[in-house]
Order: structure tokens, then C-alpha cells, then sequence
């Protein structure tokens, strides 16, 4: 019965959920939809009202870094080739997420550039009716001759990680050399004309808070979006308490420098409190994950390198959608897959202390 609901009232689904898309809480997700019964049966819309329309893929275990915060010292054991996902198994279950709602299809790695199909796997994933937008997080080390091609193929959105403005800290944190080379692709990305170009920065006490202001000083004449993220924990990055540097410090910092600026209205389900500085070209966001975080307005799921499909960052629940696909489910079966994982997602994720005491994959393993 299950899978009969949920084919037979998929598109009335979809044309309920676009007559108001924008839910930014659970309550408002839940009124978007005026039939408790749908609301039930879309494989894609959890037991809190949350409607899932942002996937994050990714393509590779592998990556040219070895950042302290996402690699442990010691190194993953990587899966083998043959347990990962194809280039046409990815599209496949994209097709799959974007008929029940997706529109935001992000690529993720370990590195995704690492991975030599990768301008293929853009350009058929921008291609799928449905999808409006194709977005990629890089380390920005071989982005930079990879620009035209990718944009070409229809990537609109590019999150590029730089956590120091620096170079010695930036083989410090790294593990490895390339500093010059990050700041020229995001400089080039920002010539390209995409929808939106943006750095991560993983801010840590004692390491880079210092920093703060020198970012925001990016934003002024580039159209750049600098998002500092309080540092989380995973298994195998020496995580503390003492480490973080709390959105409330980071906000305080910038104030100090430049009183006058502003929080802006930011998109529905935004992860980021976004703010600017008046008169400047770009912005600043703030992910605030381990102090104030946003669960409940979270419209993401994650499918790893090796097919297992997460409904939360911090969870270490997991579904194999690489073994179902490969043993030969139908369409209808994958739903029903994807739908029992979806309704088992909590209403937010634990505390930190207890996340760090939690079992859940190293960082480079889930997909940054």
C-alpha cells in the first residue's frame, strides 16, 4: 500500500509543495501541504513536515589534502572502486531524489575534482528536468584549469575551502602545499560568472580566529560570500570543546571592527545566517551547527561515494542505496527505500558532547 500511495500521488505532491516552497520551519512545512495523508506518503518529506529538495552527493573518498579536521592522522582505509558508485548509478538515483522534489544537487568529496568523470557527472546531473541547480565544494587545487569546463557543463554554484589566509598555516592545517594556488582559483571563479561563489572557513581556537576580519575584508569588492563554520566533530579529528569558537564570539569579533553591519534576509532553509557590511560587494555567513543549530528547518540528505544514504550530517543511521540499486530494485522499491529512511530522521541532532562521544564516519568519508 505503501508504494501505491506514493506513485499513484507523487505529482499531486509536487504541485502541492510549489504552491508554497518556501517552509522554513516544521510548522510551515507542514501547512505547505493541506493533506495530512500526502504529507505521510511523500518518500521525501519526514515525520516532522520537513521537505527534502537539496542532495548532496559525494563522488570520491580520495582527496590531494589531509586537512586535520577532516582526514584523522592515520589515514581512511578507503573503499574499493568497485564498491563505488558509478558515474551512471549517481545520475540514476539523482533522476530518482529530483522526480520526488530535489532542485539543489550539490557534489561533494573527499575531493570531487580528484575524480576524472567528474565534468561528465556535472553535465548529465544539469540536464535532469527538474533540477535548478548544480552546485560543487572543492578544495580549489586543480580548479582552476577545470573553470570553463565546468561551467560550460552547467555548474552554477562553487564552494571553495580556504581556512587560512596564510600560507604557512595553510600547509599546517593542509597537510600539504597549494595556498597561491586556492587564492588564484577563487579569484578566477569569481571572473566566471557563476550563480554564486563562495569560501568555507572551519574556524578553530588557537588556529585561525585571529582571521576573521582579514576574511570579512574579502568581501568588499568581490561579489563573495566568506562562511565561517564552527568547528564539528567526527571520527578521527581530535575534536574539543576548547577548539571551538562559538558563532557568538565569531559575530562579536566582526561587530567590533564594523559596528554598522547588518544581517540580511537569507534564502528559505538557508544553513548560513547571512550579514554585510553596507556598501560592500559581497557577504558573510555564519553555520552555526554546534551552537545555534538549524534542524529544524534542515531540507538536506546526503548520499556517500559508496552508495549509503545519510538523512543527517550527524547520524550514524545509514541505508545502502548503491546495493539496492545493484541487486535490481524497481523504481517503486527504491521509493520505499529511500522513504522508510527519510521518516526515521530525528527532529534535530544531539548536543555536542554527545556527538562527540558518538560513532559516525570520519568527515572525508560522509561527503564536506
Amino acid at each position: 500500500m505503501y508504494v501505491r500511495r506514493v506513485l499513484s500521488r507523487t505529482v499531486r505532491l509536487l504541485v502541492l509543495a510549489r504552491c508554497r516552497p518556501h517552509a522554513r520551519t516544521i510548522h510551515d512545512s507542514k501547512a505547505a501541504f493541506e493533506d495530512e495523508e500526502l504529507l505521510e506518503s511523500h518518500p521525501l518529506v519526514d515525520t516532522f513536515g520537513r521537505q527534502h529538495t537539496y542532495l548532496r552527493i559525494s563522488l570520491t573518498e580520495k582527496c590531494s589534502f589531509r586537512c586535520l579536521y577532516c582526514m584523522p592522522e592515520e589515514g581512511v582505509e578507503l573503499t574499493p572502486k568497485e564498491k563505488l558508485l558509478t558515474a551512471e548509478e549517481i545520475v540514476q538515483l539523482a533522476q530518482l531524489f529530483v522526480s520526488c522534489g530535489v532542485r539543489k544537487i550539490r557534489l561533494t568529496g573527499g575531493e570531487p575534482l580528484v575524480r576524472g568523470d567528474a565534468v561528465h557527472i556535472v553535465a548529465n546531473l544539469s540536464k535532469i528536468p527538474g533540477v535548478e541547480a548544480v552546485a560543487m565544494t572543492t578544495n580549489g587545487l586543480v580548479l582552476s584549469k577545470k573553470i570553463p569546463a565546468l561551467k560550460s557543463a552547467g555548474l552554477t554554484h562553487l564552494n571553495i575551502s580556504l581556512d587560512t589566509l596564510v600560507p604557512a598555516k595553510f600547509e599546517f592545517i593542509t597537510r600539504r602545499r597549494g595556498w597561491h594556488i586556492v587564492r588564484e582559483s577563487i579569484e578566477r571563479a569569481l571572473e566566471s560568472g557563476f550563480t554564486a561563489v563562495k569560501v568555507n572557513c572551519v574556524v578553530m581556537k588557537g588556529f585561525n580566529e585571529e582571521e576573521i576580519n582579514d576574511f570579512v575584508s574579502l568581501t568588499e569588492h568581490r561579489d563573495l560570500e566568506v562562511r565561517f563554520i564552527e568547528y564539528m566533530p567526527f571520527d578521527g579529528n581530535k575534536w574539543k570543546n576548547s577548539k571551538l569558537f562559538p558563532f557568538k564570539d565569531m559575530l562579536s569579533t566582526v561587530q567590533i571592527r564594523w559596528p554598522q553591519i547588518q544581517r540580511i534576509k537569507g534564502e528559505p532553509n538557508d544553513t548560513a545566517k547571512v550579514y554585510k557590511v553596507p556598501g560592500w560587494s559581497g557577504r558573510v555567513g555564519f553555520i552555526t551547527s554546534m551552537t545555534e543549530h538549524f534542524c529544524g528547518s534542515c531540507n538536506r540528505l546526503r548520499i556517500t561515494a559508496d552508495g549509503n544514504l545519510k538523512v543527517c550530517l550527524f547520524g550514524a543511521n545509514e541505508v545502502s542505496l548503491r546495493d539496492a540499486l545493484r541487486g535490481g530494485c524497481s523504481t517503486e522499491e527504491m521509493m520505499e527505500i529511500i522513504g522508510r529512511a527519510v521518516k526515521k530522521k530525528k527532529l534535530m541532532h544531539a548536543g555536542m558532547d554527545e556527538l562527540f562521544k558518538m560513532k559516525n564516519r570520519p568527515m572525508i568519508l560522509i561527503g564536506g
